[in-house]
């Protein structure tokens, strides 16, 4: 039999039921929306973040350069003094006619000596502008090109000599002077930039003045070592160091956004997580890390011989 009154109150539940899940779905579907805005924003800070960075360091690059530049230059500018003065002098006596052979002389020792430095320190302040000025427009522009690894490598280090010098640790670079990779330099460039910083800042921490001096260890002078071999379809780049290592629960996330042990130090956690994106990214190659806590730390980058052009991210 037909029960209206039990019929009635089924369709009124079933409505209700109705009504309440697409109040869930519509929530749930704000949520997402929200959330996906979260991210974006998030992704969005991230990529001003690493911005900042690499800005950052062609900013101390630039600083470094400028203060290497400024001791042949100095020596340069200091010995054309000394020559005009004498030059002057010697002019003064040929006017007079006091000029005497032993100072005619002893004027073309100081003239000679002079040009000999000038020379010398224009060439030197010539190079490091070259470097500098080739290093610094592929850090800044998204163009391949094919060049010799392990010259770009030096470019790179020698970029890095300013700051190089203030600690009494020392580079050495190993492997085929006739590699030539097809890739965008400038990313290579900022790579091995960071992993340099990188070492210099946290491999060394008594040297580097990281923590407590009470408890700093005993690390000496370091060697960081770059290597550059080639094997069939691919380049490898082995950059390590024999510092202090990175501690074995920390290896497996040392490439994560934001990830540091140094953050009271000011550090940002992006110095190893730009040369992942770097290095998996833009060069299309892959990285791993090995580091045995207290003997050193071996980053070993895998590459492409010649890169599929296409405009970095």
């Amino acid at each position: 039999m037909f029960n209206e009154k039990g019929e009635i109150h089924r369709i009124i539940g079933t409505g209700v039921n109705i009504t309440e899940r697409k109040q869930a779905e519509l929530q749930l579907a704000r949520k997402t929306q929200e959330l996906c805005q979260t991210l974006n924003t998030l992704k969005a800070t991230q990529g001003s973040l690493i911005r900042a960075a690499k800005m950052a360091a062609l900013g101390n690059l630039v600083a470094g350069v400028a203060h290497e530049i400024n001791t042949p230059v100095g020596t340069a500018i200091t010995s054309a003094s000394t020559l005009e003065s004498a030059t002057q002098s010697i002019l003064k006596d040929l006017q007079t006619g006091e000029l005497k052979r032993s100072v005619f002389e002893g004027y073309l020792e100081v003239a000679a000596e002079c040009s000999h430095l000038i020379l010398n320190n224009l060439t030197r302040a010539g190079e490091l502008v070259q470097s500098f000025k080739q290093v610094a427009v592929d850090q800044t522009s998204l163009k391949a090109r094919t060049f010799n690894l392990k010259e770009y490598i030096q470019e790179i280090v020698t970029n890095l000599t300013p700051t190089i010098k203030q600690t009494p640790h020392r580079i050495v670079i190993s492997g085929s002077h006739n590699i030539l990779l097809h890739s965008y330099p400038g990313a290579l460039s900022q790579v091995m930039t960071n992993l340099i910083m990188n070492s210099l800042s946290h491999a060394y921490p008594n040297l580097a003045g990281d923590g407590d001096d009470s408890e700093a260890l005993p690390y000496p002078a370091g060697t960081l070592h770059i290597a550059v071999h080639q094997q069939p379809g691919e380049i490898i780049v082995q950059y390590s160091d024999d510092g202090c290592g990175i501690p074995l629960g920390n290896q497996h996330r040392i490439f994560e956004t934001f990830f540091t042990t140094a953050r009271k130090l000011g550090g940002s956690g992006l110095g190893l997580h730009l040369i992942y994106n770097l290095v998996t990214q833009t060069l299309q190659g892959s990285i791993n890390v090995s580091s045995v806590p207290g003997t050193g730390t071996t980053f070993t980058l895998f590459l492409p011989n010649r890169i599929a052009e296409k405009v970095p991210d």
